[in-house]
Order: C-alpha cells, then structure tokens, then sequence
C-alpha cells in the first residue's frame, strides 16, 4: 500500500502474545480500531465517531515479544455521515507486512447516537478539526 502515513508504533509485549508466543490478532485488531478512531475523531470533528464497519482482514505474518510495529492509516473516502480508511500493520524488525485491511468505516454519531452529517470531503493535517470540550 503506497500513500500511507505510518503515525503509531507499538512495542510488543508478554501481555499482547497469543499461546504460540507470537502477537495475538485480537490485540493488534484493538490497536487499529484505537488508532483509526482517533484518526476520524480529528477527520470529522467529532468525538462520536464510532467503528461500523471492517472488511477482510489479511493477516500474512507476525511478531514476537520485543518486536516493534508500526501502523499505517490512509483515509480514502468521506460519506456524508462517514469516513473510509485502510489500514496496514508492518513489523519494523522484520520489515514484513503483518496485516492489511482495505476498508474501515467510522461514523459520526450525534448526541443520541444517531449518524450526523459532518460537512467534510477533504482530509486534514492540521488539528483544526479536533473537538474542543
């Protein structure tokens, strides 16, 4: 995947590993979900956003404890409620690609939980969308 923008790196602990040793898929998934969160947070102004969707995840190698990761989010597409992303996950140590998925969907709720139009078609690399409290 080109144009990606790898902003977050994790450190693989004893805790993130599944019975075989290596990074269990589970915490990795809680990760990305985490990281592309707060990426549509500042996308679409609002701290509501919420994950509705994720396609195929392929995952075609690992990590072990000690490894070091890196995630990489692209934002592909503005609905008039939502934000599309793609994700990959690649080990730093190794240089292999752990997963990629093509397509994550975040929505923007309002105050009772419903889709709110957010008025966005473009991406931002400022923090002028981030939600003031």
């Amino acid at each position: 995947m080109s144009d990606l923008t790898f902003r977050s790196r994790r450190w693989v602990r004893p805790e993130d590993l599944n019975a075989h040793g290596t990074l269990f898929g589970g915490s990795l998934l809680r990760w990305i979900d985490e990281e592309g969160a707060i990426y549509a947070i500042i996308q679409l102004g609002n701290p509501r956003a919420v994950t509705k969707y994720m396609s195929e995840i392929d995952f075609v190698s690992s990590a072990r404890q000690g490894d070091l990761i890196e995630m990489g989010l692209q934002a592909t597409a503005f609905g008039r409620t939502s934000l599309t992303m793609r994700a990959e996950v690649r080990n730093m140590v190794t240089k292999e690609r752990i997963l990629a998925i093509d397509r994550i969907v975040f929505v923007s709720l309002d105050d009772e939980g419903r889709p709110e139009p957010h008025g966005y078609t473009d991406i931002t690399y400022d923090r002028d969308r981030l939600p003031r409290t």
